[in-house]
């Protein structure tokens, strides 16, 4: 799995202040762990975070609030910092397992582009923040707080475009995709569903890669 050293989660409702910035958030060591962050998401997925409390997680679970604090001593905050963390890194392995088997730099754009959209759409959680608390996301939206995840993002998945292009060029490349992933998630286009790996190919080959051609 690919290691994100640092993960930005929004403070938990009822929290204060912005953002949180997790340092190294562990990675689940239990069954029992793995079971809590399970019963988190899914329960997002059913209500949002809001209104998801610890001691729904840990009906959701099978285990005692009590129990759920030893593994999440920070409560509330803490939990869904670590959910936040494993999905992220989730869905990042998966955008460079498809970078990876990419033949050329169009096709790993395309690709990652693609299996990032897919796994949104697919990602009942997700879908439910968007679509009924999208002001959970808007710490994210700060000018401080995006281009530290855009750095982020650049940081982990740039090296696996380094097969078609220079350090500098991948690191500056999947910033830029990030930026229009962003972009297209928040301000859709008709013409243009990232879903579809034709329409994201033609948006990459007529607008992204000129772009970046050894001339600019």
């Amino acid at each position: 799995m690919v290691d994100l050293a640092t993960t930005l989660v929004p403070a938990a409702p009822g929290g204060r202040g912005g953002p949180v910035v997790v340092d190294q958030a562990p990675s689940p060591v239990s069954a029992l762990d793995e079971r809590i962050l399970d019963a988190a998401t899914a329960l997002v997925a059913r209500w949002g975070v809001t209104k998801t409390s610890l001691a729904d997680v840990a009906k959701e679970a099978g285990c005692s609030r009590a129990t759920l604090y030893r593994s999440f001593p920070g409560g509330k905050q803490q939990l869904f910092a670590a959910v936040g963390h494993r999905e992220l890194a989730g869905y990042v392995d998966a955008i460079v397992e498809v970078v990876d088997e990419a033949d050329d730099l169009a096709d790993a754009l395309t690709r990652g582009l693609v299996v990032a959209a897919r796994l949104l759409r697919d990602h009942d959680a997700a879908q439910f923040v968007l679509a009924h608390e999208p002001e959970l996301l808007l710490p994210f939206l700060g000018f401080k707080q995006v281009d530290r995840l855009y750095s982020h993002v650049s940081a982990v998945i740039g090296p696996h475009f380094e097969r078609f292009v220079p350090a500098e060029r991948a690191a500056w490349l999947t910033e830029w995709a990030a930026r229009l992933f962003i972009t297209y998630l928040f301000n859709p286009d008709p013409e243009v569903d990232l879903v579809v790996i034709d329409d994201t190919r033609r948006l990459v080959t007529s607008f992204v890669l000129p772009a970046f051609s050894p001339s600019t």
